[in-house]
């Protein structure tokens, strides 16, 4: 059978999703966790390979098994087997032709960014952070630019193995939540580092290094040297992978993501006496 399974995870302390030679990983930890309860080694599929350091609020993983299990082994019972910076949350049976990474139609990324002149502490490795002022209005003028289908060249890793940089952008949303910067980014897929790449060029746009038509310049010029360099992987989050109502699964699109974190309390500089 295939199961599916929804889950979350802090990244900080992992480098990225996929399995690597000698380092901790998403999907090493993950993998032991079923295997224990399938009662054999299992590998696990992910909708999207998240970075060093990045984290999730909604993965999908599917996996083949022939262990006959409830579905609340695959919950509480891989959760017994997991550290405690990752959990699943739900699980299901599909049918056979479902594949977490080649169904999905559309896939949602927030960034967080705190925008204080002091750097985080109780929220570091949660949150990117930008001491100086910004421009919101000129970041969302910037952020519209990318809404269609386009080539993305110019947010992506060299590194990147993507056959095709053009993907669809169907949401980008720049807001304030205290002294949080809250990006929200929907696409039909993601470049490597492609919404790291795009913060980092919206920040510049938002401290007035460039105008918010610098944005338009870099999608039309397509050179990756031209935008400003990767933003931290702290602040982002893998927030929601949508799929054909067929599949069942819950619908990330109707969970309301605010923000991830609690709420960020800033003192004043004129506060401390």
């Amino acid at each position: 059978m295939k199961i599916v399974l929804v889950l979350e995870y802090n990244g900080e302390h992992y480098h990225g999703w996929q399995n690597q030679p000698a380092c901790r990983s998403i999907q090493s930890e993950l993998e032991a966790a079923v295997s224990q309860i399938a009662g054999i080694e299992t590998r696990v599929i992910a909708a999207g390979r998240t970075d060093a350091g990045v984290h999730a609020l909604y993965q999908v993983v599917h996996f083949e098994t022939v262990a006959q299990r409830p579905l609340s082994a695959w919950v509480r019972g891989v959760n017994a087997f997991l550290p405690e910076d990752i959990a699943v949350l739900w699980a299901s049976e599909v049918d056979e032709t479902f594949h977490a990474r080649y169904c999905a139609i559309e896939r949602r990324y927030l960034y967080c960014l705190l925008n204080h002149p002091v750097r985080p502490g109780l929220c570091q490795g949660r949150v990117g952070w930008f001491h100086g002022p910004l421009d919101l209005e000129k970041m969302q003028r910037a952020a519209d630019m990318l809404l269609g289908e386009h080539d993305f060249s110019a947010f992506r890793t060299a590194e990147c193995q993507a056959k095709n940089p053009v993907r669809t952008m169907t949401m980008v949303d720049v807001r304030q939540q205290g002294h949080l910067v809250l990006f929200e980014f929907r696409a039909n897929g993601f470049l490597h580092h492609m919404v790291r790449n795009i913060v980092g060029s919206l920040i510049y746009i938002g401290q007035e290094k460039y105008s918010p038509e610098w944005m338009r310049e870099l999608m039309r010029n397509r050179d990756r040297t031209q935008a400003a360099p990767t933003f931290s992987p702290h602040g982002l989050y893998l927030a929601g992978v949508t799929y054909d109502e067929k599949w069942k699964l819950p619908d990330s699109r109707s969970l309301s993501f605010s923000t991830p974190l609690p709420v960020v309390s800033r003192m004043d500089q004129s506060d401390c006496k």
